[in-house]
């Protein structure tokens, strides 16, 4: 009785709508889900065996196996493929996060690329709006990793199995295989993966 589902949304089977959840506008729901409870979903497509709790979804696109919240907050250009996960109170906007990235609580990812497998730590933030009074991309690899409370300042490319330290200022690009500290961030070990012991 405490779900609201508007005439133009589509629910796969063996979905679940909780109680005080808000399907509007060209919503489409996989197979499999949960979606609830206290969520808004706005035109939005969301593939099957997702999990929406207690979160507001607009204009967004999730691939199967999504978890978002709770809390959580996707707004227009947020694409998470599959196995994402985006914890509690994070935060996305007009970005990709690749498949199976995690990304802690307290995030904002904003016009950013991430890629496959990276782990976005608690509290890491992309400044993306410069002082030119415009928006800049942030580019993060695969099999990344992002220390807690990172701030990414835009235009910046963390690479591939690229390491930051928690709390690191990053201004500057993190190469491949690479781990930046401090403030401002600096490179601190590079490795080279064809590297041997011989």
């Amino acid at each position: 009785n405490t779900a609201y589902i508007e005439p133009g949304v589509t629910i796969g089977r063996d979905t679940i709508i909780l109680p005080n959840t808000h399907l509007a506008g060209n919503t489409t729901v996989g197979e499999e889900c949960v979606i609830g409870p206290n969520s808004v979903v706005r035109d939005t497509i969301i593939g099957s065996a997702c999990k929406i709790e207690c979160s507001v979804l607009d204009e967004a696109v999730l691939g199967d196996s999504v978890h978002v919240g709770p809390y959580g907050h996707l707004r227009p250009g947020a694409i998470l493929d599959d196995g994402v996960h985006v914890g509690n109170f994070g935060e996305v906007k007009q970005a990709r996060l690749g498949p199976g990235v995690k990304m802690g609580h307290f995030c904002y990812i904003g016009d950013a690329s991430v890629g496959a497998r990276t782990n976005i730590g608690a509290g890491t933030i992309t400044c993306n709006f410069g002082l030119d009074k415009k928006k800049h991309r942030t580019q993060i690899g695969e099999d990344a990793y992002i220390g807690s409370d990172s701030l990414l300042v835009a235009p910046v490319t963390v690479g591939h199995r690229g390491h930051t330290g928690a709390g690191s200022v990053v201004t500057r690009d993190v190469p491949d295989d690479s781990l930046a500290v401090g403030v401002p961030a600096r490179v601190i070990k590079q490795e080279d993966p064809l590297q041997t012991d011989e």
